[in-house]
């Protein structure tokens, strides 16, 4: 491999670690703070989500996701080996994320993800699974439908973001993403119920991708 060969390969991958890095330092940070309302904290991950994708959607497509990457392989729209990858800079932004908002602020960060006490586990599943369906199903209409209407698109994600953290907020978190609550998970050393946020955005993303194909299936835009 040429260096020019490995810098293409390299670039989407630190753009995905940049956007991924800043999803946890920024929406961590605004849960540690304490000031913020759940409406705050939530509309705070729909912003830093729709700024990166504005930054680096036509670097890498502005994933920023295992759920996300994991569907788009799903739905035939990216290499399995490219979702790997990109899963591994995203987890490796998440973790850099947690552990320089912990040097940041000298204390222990909020931001690990678990459901409200009342909550089952069954039910936190159901949140997160389903709000990551419609975050993903937003996500592969725009990334892979030349019908979408691109110019607003980190909005709509935003959007998916803003409307999954004022509805299941309060319920399961809504980490909606496995690398988001595996960089606090970490750093905190908590554990517990970290599997809940990485099997159901995986089955909600995929769920998500193969549903929209079928959607889509072979229609052209009306004339």
């Amino acid at each position: 491999m040429t260096t020019s060969d490995f810098n293409k390969f390299l670039r989407p991958h630190v753009a995905e670690f940049i956007g991924t890095f800043v999803l946890v330092f920024a929406g961590c940070a605004a849960i540690t703070v304490g000031k913020l309302s759940p409406e705050g904290v939530a509309l705070t991950f729909a912003l830093v989500i729709a700024t990166m994708v504005y930054t680096f959607g036509h670097i890498s497509g502005g994933q920023f996701n295992p759920a996300v990457s994991i569907g788009l392989a799903a739905g035939g729209h990216q290499s399995w080996v490219r979702a790997g990858t990109f899963i591994v800079a995203q987890c490796l932004g998440a973790i850099a994320g947690a552990v320089a908002l912990r040097l940041a602020i000298g204390s222990t960060i909020a931001g690990v993800t678990n459901p409200a006490g009342s909550v089952s586990t069954g039910e936190a599943l159901a949140m997160e699974a389903v709000f990551t369906f419609v975050l993903v199903i937003v996500v592969t209409a725009i990334a892979t439908d030349p019908r979408a209407p691109r110019e607003a698109a980190a909005l709509a994600i935003g959007g998916a973001i803003a409307l999954g953290g004022l509805a299941a907020g309060p319920i399961s978190g809504a980490s909606l993403n496995p690398a988001r609550s595996l960089g606090p998970a970490l750093v905190v050393g908590d554990f517990t119920n970290l599997w809940i946020y990485i099997v159901a955005p995986i089955v909600g993303g995929v769920a998500a991708a193969l549903a929209y194909r079928y959607i889509r299936g072979g229609e052209q835009a009306a004339a």
